[in-house]
């Protein structure tokens, strides 16, 4: 039997985290992206940073969706350490500082996809990793399964 093969992986970002939380649809980005973990066509990864941070904004804004939440993180997350200290020193000045745990962990879980509502944030970036809205990456998804059946 052929062994499968891996799963492209993708990083999430807090505020998709928090948005496909809150979805008041189940057809919004977000929670597309992340159903496309659940249903296995991606690995979505996020760090305990991510996952820390999307909880608490929950917790302060929305306390009614944590079930949600943590239904979401359970069934469609893999989640990583947070990069050390050490480890965000190569990532000086590719991101926002706040934002450069982020990067890395994307970066050092092979990640090629970053997930998130804050582009900018990302910039210049890093050249193992393309940061994506929720929306442009349904759409990357969306034109890759339409080329395989031919249809453009």
């Amino acid at each position: 039997m052929a062994s499968s093969p891996a799963r492209p992986r993708v990083f999430i970002d807090a505020d998709v985290l928090f948005a496909a939380s809150v979805s008041p649809t189940a057809h919004g980005a977000s929670l597309t992206v992340l159903r496309l973990a659940e249903i296995t066509l991606v690995e979505a990864i996020a760090s305990e940073q991510v996952v820390a941070e999307a909880g608490r904004n929950l917790i302060a804004k929305l306390p009614a969706t944590l079930p949600t939440f943590h239904l979401i993180v359970d069934r469609c997350l893999t989640v990583v350490p947070s990069p050390t200290a050490e480890q965000l020193i190569p990532f000086e000045g590719l991101a926002v500082r706040l934002e450069r745990s982020i990067l890395a962990a994307a970066v050092l879980n092979q990640c090629p996809w970053l997930v998130s509502f804050n582009l900018r944030h990302y910039q210049p970036g890093h050249p193992a990793v393309t940061a994506l809205s929720p929306g442009d990456f349904v759409q990357r998804v969306r034109h890759l399964l339409s080329s395989l059946s031919g249809n453009r």
